[in-house]
C-alpha cells in the first residue's frame, strides 16, 4: 500500500521534471522571474490532488491530465509572487521573494505570465472539449475568487472587528477554492458525473480551509528554516487570522506586535495564546473542516486514490506539527 509521503515525493518529482522541461531554461529577466519559485521546490500539492481526483473517477486518467496539474501549480505560483508583493515578505520556500530579487513591476508580470500560461497548460490536457471548457471556467472563476478573497484579506488589515464567519469566508476564495478547482478540474477531466464534480469541489474547499488555518499556526509557531517564511509575519503586519479574531475575543491586544520582533517577544506571545487555549481551539476547526472534506469524498467508489485524498486533508492539519 502506498503511503502518502511516497506518493507526494513520486508526484512531486514528476512535476518537477515538467517544470524543468518548461521552465528550466528560460531566458531573459521577466521569465527567470516567472520560473523563480517553481524552481525552488515543493511538495506540488494541487497538482497532487488534481492527479488523486482524476484517477479517483476514472483509474489511470491522469496520465492525459498533467498539463492541467501543473497549470494549477502555476496558478498558485502567479498569487505567490502577488501576494509576497503586497505583503511585504522578504522570503518565500527558503529562497528570496520574486520581487526582492527583481523588482516589484518585474514580479507582478511574472505573476501575470503564469495566469497566462495556466490557461495555456489546461487546453493542453487530453479530455473532451465539453469538459475542457468547463475546466477552462471554473478555473476562470477561481481566480476571481481568488482575487476577491486577497482583496477581502487586505481590507481586514485595516479592520479590529472582523468576524470569524468573515475570516471563513475570506480563507473560502483565497485558499481554498484552488483546492477545489483543482479537485474538480481533474474530476471533470476525467470525466466525473455533476455530483462528483461537485463533490471534489467541495472537498478541496474544506480541506483548502483547513490548510489555510493550519499555515496561520505554522507562520506564527513554526521556524522561519520550517515553513520557508518571515516567523510571526502575520502578527506583525496585522493579519486579522482566525488567531487573531480569537484573541481579540479574549481581550488579548496583538496591537502592540504589529512591528518588528524579536524570537523572544514571539515566544512570549505563543505562551499568552497558548495558555487562553486560543492555539488549541484554533487547530480544532482545521480539524473539523478536514473531516467535513472526507465526508464529502463519500459518492466516490472506493479506491487507493480516495483513500490518498482523504490522508490529504488529514496531513493539512498536522503539518507543521
Amino acid at each position: 500500500m502506498t503511503t502518502l509521503e511516497d506518493y507526494l515525493e513520486k508526484n512531486a518529482d514528476r512535476i518537477d521534471r515538467v517544470i524543468h522541461r518548461y521552465f528550466g531554461d528560460v531566458h531573459g529577466d521577466l521569465f527567470r522571474a516567472s520560473a523563480h519559485l517553481l524552481l525552488a521546490g515543493g511538495k506540488r500539492l494541487r497538482p497532487a490532488v488534481v492527479i488523486l481526483a482524476a484517477d479517483a473517477v476514472r483509474k489511470g486518467s491522469s496520465d492525459d491530465l498533467i498539463p492541467a496539474a501543473l497549470a494549477l501549480e502555476l496558478t498558485h505560483n502567479f498569487t505567490l509572487i502577488h501576494d509576497d508583493i503586497m505583503d511585504g515578505d522578504v522570503a518565500r520556500r527558503g529562497v528570496p521573494t520574486v520581487h526582492t530579487v527583481w523588482d516589484e513591476p518585474t514580479a507582478i508580470l511574472a505573476g501575470d505570465v503564469l495566469y497566462a500560461k495556466a490557461f495555456e497548460f489546461i487546453c493542453l490536457s487530453e479530455a473532451s472539449e465539453a469538459a475542457r471548457i468547463r475546466a477552462v471556467q471554473m478555473l476562470a472563476r477561481t481566480c476571481t475568487d481568488i482575487c476577491d478573497g486577497q482583496s477581502m484579506d487586505m481590507a481586514f488589515e485595516k479592520r479590529d472587528d472582523v468576524l470569524e464567519v468573515e475570516y471563513l469566508e475570506m480563507v473560502s476564495k483565497k485558499t481554498g477554492v484552488l483546492y477545489g478547482a483543482s479537485a474538480a478540474i481533474g474530476g471533470i477531466l476525467a470525466g466525473a458525473s455533476p455530483v462528483q464534480a461537485d463533490a471534489l469541489y467541495q472537498f478541496g474547499v474544506n480541506s483548502g480551509i483547513a490548510f489555510q488555518i493550519q499555515d496561520d499556526l505554522i507562520d506564527l509557531l513554526a521556524s522561519s528554516e520550517t515553513s520557508g517564511k518571515d516567523r510571526a509575519s502575520d502578527i506583525r503586519e496585522g493579519k486579522q487570522t482566525l488567531i487573531a479574531i480569537r484573541a481579540r475575543e479574549k481581550g488579548i491586544d496583538l496591537a502592540p506586535y504589529r512591528r518588528p520582533l524579536t524570537g523572544a517577544e514571539i515566544d512570549d506571545l505563543i505562551a499568552q495564546l497558548q495558555d487562553a487555549g486560543i492555539v488549541e481551539e484554533v487547530r480544532a476547526v482545521a480539524v473539523e473542516r478536514a473531516r467535513v472534506a472526507k465526508q464529502a469524498l463519500s459518492v466516490l467508489p472506493d479506491s487507493e486514490e480516495k483513500r490518498l485524498l482523504g490522508e490529504i486533508a488529514d496531513f493539512f492539519v498536522a503539518r507543521g506539527n
